[in-house]
Parts: structure tokens; C-alpha cells; sequence
């Protein structure tokens, strides 16, 4: 694996930006604000993932996905979060950044205790669209299902 040489300063920089990018997103879908946690996917954004047999592609279907999902949340009276951990920016240019993550999805039920539902290696393919960062391509790996 390569990791595109950047000055100490603009590496640094650009880390703050997608670790910034990461916990905003991360907010608006555990605080149930799917139509806006869509947009910072791209209008032909992907979001894939192995615990389901179809990716999503385009934002409409993942808006569709996220809002199911939340929406089977809230009925169930379950808060989920979700925590991003060991970021790595593994490659970068002026307007697209490839990263890494670990997720770990916790589920609290409401009145219950905390519980790790899921734990995951989340990959971005992340791009400048409108002078904001928005993902274009996601793969989520649950560790379970590998």
C-alpha cells in the first residue's frame, strides 16, 4: 500500500478535514437526519456492504436505506451510534482521498444497556463535490460475516 507523499503540514491538514467530515456525518445518522447524512454522499454515490446482498447506488436509494433502517430504530425504541476509530488517509490528490476506518455500530435499547452490534472496516472513496467533501464510494466490511 502507498501512501501519497504530502507535505507534514497538508497531511495534517487533510486529516483534521476527514476526521471533521467523518464525525459530522456520523452525527446526522445517529441523530436521525437522514436526508442530510445523504448529502455528503455524492448523487451517484455507493454504499455497499457485505451484511447486504445489493448496494445502494445513487443518493435516492441510500436515503431510502438510511431511512428504513432508522425508522425500524426508532420503532424498536433503540439509539444507535456510531464510533470511528484509527482513521488512515491512505491516498490523496486535490479533490479525491481514499480512507480507512474501523466502526464499531453500539446499540442501546431504551431503559437497556449499551451493546456492540457490530464491529466493521469502513472504506471511502471520498471526493470534493461544491467545495465539501462527499463519499462516492463505501464498502463496509462487518468482521463477522468475513
Amino acid at each position: 500500500m502507498t501512501v501519497t507523499e504530502l507535505p507534514q503540514s497538508a497531511t495534517a491538514g487533510l486529516y483534521q478535514e476527514i476526521q471533521q467530515f467523518y464525525a459530522q456525518q456520523m452525527h446526522l445518522l445517529d441523530d436521525g437526519r437522514v436526508e442530510e447524512w445523504a448529502r455528503t454522499f455524492t448523487e451517484d454515490g455507493v454504499f455497499a456492504a457485505n451484511a447486504q446482498p445489493v448496494p445502494a447506488v445513487g443518493r435516492a436509494a441510500i436515503t431510502e436505506a438510511a431511512a428504513r433502517a432508522t425508522e425500524a430504530y426508532a420503532a424498536a425504541g433503540v439509539q444507535r451510534r456510531h464510533w470511528l476509530g484509527m482513521v488512515s488517509v491512505e491516498s490523496a490528490t486535490e479533490r479525491t482521498v481514499t480512507a480507512r476506518c474501523y466502526a464499531l455500530v453500539i446499540e442501546t435499547p431504551r431503559g437497556g444497556r449499551p451493546e456492540i452490534k457490530a464491529s466493521t472496516l469502513c472504506e471511502d472513496r471520498i471526493v470534493r463535490a461544491d467545495g465539501a467533501w462527499q463519499i462516492q464510494d463505501r464498502r463496509i466490511t462487518r468482521d463477522d460475516l468475513i
